[in-house]
């Protein structure tokens, strides 16, 4: 499939219509070392993030719920292992993290005695993902839900020891418009909508890491942090 480089239209991009945004987004914590003690990202990376989301999306209160950081020393660690989510491989697969029934499903889970009332407002799920260093290799790949209709995604099942988790992958389509922004550096971000429960806006984008042709072949493994959020509106 074609892949194309964004950064001629990066401003155009918008959560809300096309599923994902770059987005700057500079932070004290960006300290490589910083990002292996899972504690203190929690402690002093989750607050930036919750404000960050709230002036970037007006959203009324955002809900950091778990982070994934992804590097080559974990690339063997397995999808559906709960004690490794915290570190993890790049997934080269299309994928949106939630569908329309598991994302509420989800908001039941972490906050239960809260969600029947948040449930009742907009409520949405942001990927908040911010590369620890220059992304030379295995970027991060964008379709653009304008170009993706409901019916190019289908479910798929996975089986914690705990739970089962669902979520959409993609049909090929040659009519998708896959955006990508090579060179990516630690002060730039990328918004994904992985669930939305208004209809009228973009609600799923898939996304998933991929080989790029034109990275050098010496070029250091790609590290980035992923943060999962909900925003409620």
């Amino acid at each position: 499939m074609t892949v194309t480089n964004g950064w001629d239209r990066a401003k155009e991009f918008d959560v809300d219509k096309n599923g994902f945004a770059l987005k700057e987004f500079s932070s004290a914590f960006d300290h490589a070392k910083k990002w292996e003690d899972t504690e203190l990202v929690r402690e002093k990376f989750y607050p930036e993030v919750v404000e960050f989301l709230k002036r970037e999306l007006g959203a009324k209160r955002v809900l950091v719920f778990d982070h994934t950081i992804r590097t080559k020393g974990n690339v063997n660690k397995p999808l559906t292992d709960e004690k490794a989510t915290s570190q993890r491989a790049p997934v080269r697969l299309v994928h949106c993290d939630y569908t329309a029934e598991s994302g509420p499903v989800r908001v039941k889970q972490l906050l239960p005695e809260e969600a029947d009332d948040l449930l009742s407002r907009r409520t949405a799920f942001i990927n908040v993902w911010k590369p620890i260093n220059k992304v030379e290799e295995m970027p991060l790949a964008m379709c653009n839900v304008d170009s993706a209709p409901p019916d190019d995604f289908f479910k798929l099942y996975l089986r914690y020891r705990d739970r089962t988790g669902e979520n959409y992958v993609m049909r090929h389509s040659d009519k998708h418009d896959w955006i990508y922004f090579p060179d990516m550096t630690p002060e730039q971000s990328i918004l994904l909508k992985t669930y939305d429960s208004d209809k009228s806006k973009a609600q799923f984008v898939g996304h998933t890491a991929f080989e790029d042709p034109t990275s050098k072949p010496d070029a250091p493994f790609r590290e980035s942090c992923e943060i999962r959020t909900i925003c409620f509106f």
